[in-house]
C-alpha cells in the first residue's frame, strides 16, 4: 500500500511548525501506524534527512505514549492506541495527516512528540492512597461489592494518554481526572483521602490551563480505554462535596 502522509514538523515549542509532505509507498497492510511511521523514518535517514520524532514504548495499546492526531481524530480511527491502528484501516493512495496533540497544555517538544506531564502532576497532586505497602492481601479480606468493583476497575482502564484533552474543544481534563478520582471513590483504600483528593486533584486541573467540561461527549468519543463520561458526573458530585465540607 501506498500513502501521502501530511506530517507535523517542528523543532520544539518556540519556532514555528509546518506540515511536510512524505511519501510512504510499500507499506504493508498489517503493519501498525507506528511500524509504517518506522520504514519511513529508516527511508528518510537512508537519504541523510532528518527522521520524524515520534513516542512510543509498550506498542500493545496500554502505555498511552504513542499521543499524535491521525486525520483529525486523537490516536487515530477505531477509538485505539495509535500503536493499535493499523494501515489495512486506510484506502491505497489515501493522504493521512497526523499531527501532535494540540493542547496548550502539553507544549510541543519536536514534531509530534508533546509533554504530557501536566497529567502526572495532577496525579501527584491527589492520586494516591495511604495504604501500607507490602504483600498482596488475600482478595476476601476486605468486603466490596462486584458492582463497586467493576465500576472501580472501569475507571481504572484510563492510561493517561491524553486523547480526552486532546478531543476537547476545551481542551479539558476531566474525563481523566474523573477517571483517576472514580476508580478510588469504590475502593475502601481511597476513602481515607476522599475529599481531599477531589479538590486538590481538580486545583492542579485548573493550574495546569485545562479548560472546563461543556458535555461535547468528544473525550469519550476518543477514549482507547472506553471510559465513560460517567466518570465526569462522578467527579463533579465528589467536588461539590469536598468543597461544602470544606467550607463548614
Amino acid at each position: 500500500m501506498n500513502f501521502h502522509l501530511r506530517i507535523w514538523r517542528q523543532d520544539h515549542e518556540k519556532v514555528e511548525g509546518f506540515f511536510e509532505e512524505i511519501e510512504a509507498l510499500d507499506i504493508p497492510a498489517e503493519a501498525s501506524f507506528l511500524e509504517m511511521l518506522d520504514m519511513v523514518n529508516n527511508r528518510l535517514i537512508e537519504k541523510q534527512k532528518v527522521p520524524v520524532a515520534f513516542e512510543s514504548d509498550c506498542r500493545e495499546g496500554i502505555c498511552g505514549t504513542c499521543s499524535m492526531v491521525i486525520n483529525g481524530i486523537p490516536q487515530g480511527p477505531g477509538r485505539s492506541a495509535a500503536c493499535q491502528v493499523y494501515m489495512r484501516s486506510f484506502c491505497d493512495g489515501e493522504t493521512i495527516t497526523v499531527e501532535p496533540f494540540r493542547a496548550a497544555s502539553f507544549p510541543i517538544i519536536k514534531d509530534l512528540v508533546t509533554n504530557r506531564k501536566a497529567y502526572d502532576r495532577i496525579i501527584q497532586a491527589g492520586g494516591f492512597i495511604t495504604e501500607h505497602t507490602g504483600g498482596a492481601p488475600d482478595a476476601s479480606a476486605t468486603l466490596i461489592s462486584k458492582r463497586e468493583a467493576d465500576h472501580a476497575m472501569d475507571a481504572a482502564a484510563c492510561i493517561g494518554c491524553g486523547a480526552c484533552a486532546a478531543a476537547c474543544p476545551n481542551s479539558s481534563a476531566m474525563l481523566f481526572v474523573g477517571a483517576k478520582v472514580t476508580h478510588l471513590v469504590h475502593l475502601p483504600q481511597g476513602q481515607p483521602e476522599r475529599k481531599e483528593r477531589a479538590l486538590n486533584m481538580v486545583r492542579a486541573m485548573d493550574a495546569e490551563g485545562f479548560g472546563n467540561c461543556s458535555n461535547y461527549y468528544a473525550c469519550e468519543a476518543v477514549c482507547p480505554a472506553n471510559i465513560s463520561a460517567s466518570v465526569i458526573a462522578t467527579l463533579n458530585r465528589e467536588y461539590v462535596a469536598a468543597s461544602a465540607a470544606a467550607a463548614v
